[in-house]
């Protein structure tokens, strides 16, 4: 048995697969104060009648560290930050107390100058002074040569004055400087969060004797196991929505240029397939102010749920972006989208209750409670076509990433739509006919992105730097900084970089089946002295490809 579990922010979605088939689903509210407690309720209720030595693993997406940063409650941070020469420092402040110290490695790995101890004892003193348990040290080509950070970190230790310390050169292998001091911030800031989490998770099931391992649902579409989502949880950030997609693809593939939708209480995000592939971030994500080196698959989510609050403004309906509760007809403080689905007969719900929220928004326009249902799904479909449209027109307008390649030249043109969430049911034809193109929905739609956690398989991505006048083959991500003779090849890097790809995949927990390795990047230049050829640059990167465990079987679309 493979559980999975999704948390978003209106409700919790489990499932259970056997056998390549859903045996078992569970959807129950989100409790904010309590998101541990919201999980463990959901995994006994979804496992009281199975028994639980069967289970083979568990995979979870979880807001934990997006809610930290969304609500400030994550731990605050101390920077230390070596800039080199010729950079501004200003932009690269972060934390919540920033140091910028002396010192500087070059582009090609070696050190030109070398740090100040004085300078970093003052920066520990700060630290100390202000309670900042939490530290970051970044310095400009550390994945070149993490000397000085690893040195750093020595001297830092012994002070024993903080819980977790990011250091720069293992949260990727990508030189974006400014996007590497953002990143390590946040692992650091969720650190503490995110340990916290996994610690009560552990303990319970300690409790109930489930032995199964977990994993967690990167922002990529893959997982990871619990050990390595403690060191680096910046990658748990935005897994909600990676569920999603995978939800989607697992239910309803394709391989035509498509809309994906997932339409839940407080959110709907989007995504877009070109020619039945998954569209990338191809730098990192944003989150919140920060531009990081996180992998992402491509999506955008807009304040737009079942739930979403509904008021009128200057005469026309507005819906979102906040959710302030359940729906009218469910108790909630005002009317919503699920109401006038519950109005419409489309949903389980207080008919009366429903009719009542209608009441009040039409009398304000001057228009029956019978009339306001309509008018407002159809407000809610336009306003999901206007996103669409606009999203559309940016992709189009600059190079196309997918998980695979970049697409030069490519136009997204949607053959249809593929949707989930609570309300695809009822929203399926309205978008239809919004958009002019076919709008299909799974039988499971309303947990399909738990049924995407639990289907997700490990992924991992690695860059391989080789200097053959310097003899020396670097992969930060893993910590290898080896030798090589000069007669190195591109060929020998290539092969050296699938190897370790797959040794990271099985290392995160995937098995040799499931793993499949690419080289999605290369490069090789000759770097000349003077007259004379020194050696060869070369640049690698390869993946293990985000995908699905198995194809889910006796499932149909609507």
């Amino acid at each position: 048995m493979i559980v999975g579990l999704d948390m978003g922010g209106t409700h919790i979605d489990a499932v259970i697969i056997k056998n390549d088939k859903i045996i078992n689903t569970v959807k129950k509210p989100t409790d904010k104060d309590n998101l541990f407690e919201s999980i463990w309720s959901t995994l006994e209720e979804l496992l009281k009648d199975y028994n639980k030595s069967k289970i083979k693993r568990i995979n979870l997406s979880t807001t934990i560290s997006t809610n930290a940063i969304v609500e400030n409650t994550t731990s605050p941070v101390g920077m230390i930050i070596q800039s080199g020469p010729g950079l501004p420092q200003d932009f690269l402040a972060c934390g919540d107390e920033n140091v910028f110290i002396s010192g500087y490695i070059d582009h090609r790995g070696t050190v030109v100058e070398n740090w100040n101890p004085k300078e970093v004892k003052e920066a520990l003193n700060i630290f100390k002074d202000k309670n900042i348990d939490s530290l970051a040290i970044v310095t400009k080509f550390s994945v070149r040569n993490p000397k000085h950070e690893l040195e750093i970190k020595e001297m830092v230790q012994s002070s024993k004055i903080f819980s977790n310390i990011t250091l720069g050169h293992t949260v990727s292998g990508k030189l974006n400087f400014p996007r590497r001091v953002y990143t390590s911030y946040l692992n650091s800031a969720v650190y503490d969060t995110f340990n916290n989490f996994s610690n009560n998770i552990k303990k319970s099931m300690e409790r109930e004797g489930i032995n199964a391992p977990i994993y967690i649902l990167k922002a990529d579409g893959g997982t990871m196991n619990l050990y390595t989502a403690e060191e680096k949880p910046v990658e748990t950030i935005l897994s909600g929505p990676a569920a999603s997609f995978m939800g989607i693809n697992a239910m309803l593939s394709s391989n035509e240029d498509a809309i994906l939708l997932d339409i839940g209480g407080t959110t709907t995000d989007i995504f877009f397939l070109a020619d039945g592939v998954p569209l990338f971030e191809p730098l990192g994500i944003q989150i919140d102010k920060y531009k990081t080196l996180v992998r992402a698959i491509y999506s955008i989510s807009i304040g737009l749920g079942g739930d979403s609050s509904i008021d009128i403004k200057d005469g026309t309906i507005k819906i979102g972006p906040k959710r302030k509760g359940f729906a009218y007809a469910y108790g909630g403080p005002s009317p919503t989208p699920t109401d006038a689905m519950i109005a419409l007969g489309l949903m389980e719900g207080n008919k009366e209750k429903a009719y009542e929220a209608m009441e009040i928004l039409g009398n304000k326009l001057n228009i029956s409670k019978k009339e306001m249902p309509d008018l407002i799904l159809n407000t809610m479909a336009n306003m999901i076509k206007n996103k669409v449209d606009e999203i559309l027109n940016k992709i189009n307008s600059q190079p196309v990433y997918t998980i695979k390649e970049l697409l030069y030249g490519k136009q997204i043109e949607p053959k249809l739509i593929n949707i989930i969430g609570g309300p695809a049911k009822v929203l399926a034809p309205i978008l239809e006919k919004k958009f002019q193109l076919p709008c299909y929905y799974p039988d499971k739609y309303e947990v399909a992105n738990a049924v995407g956690a639990a289907l997700a398989k490990p992924t991992t991505e690695i860059n391989m730097l080789v200097d053959t006048a310097k003899g020396i083959l670097t992969v930060p991500e893993l910590n290898i900084y080896e030798k090589i003779n000069k007669n190195y090849t591109l060929e020998d890097a290539k092969k050296r970089a699938l190897e370790l790809v797959k040794k990271s995949a099985i290392n995160l927990g995937a098995t040799e089946e499931e793993i499949e390795a690419e080289i999605t990047e290369e490069s090789s230049f000759n770097m000349v002295r003077g007259f004379f050829t020194s050696g060869k640059n070369m640049r690698i990167k390869a993946q293990v490809k985000p995908g699905l465990i198995c194809d889910l079987r006796g499932d149909s679309n609507d």
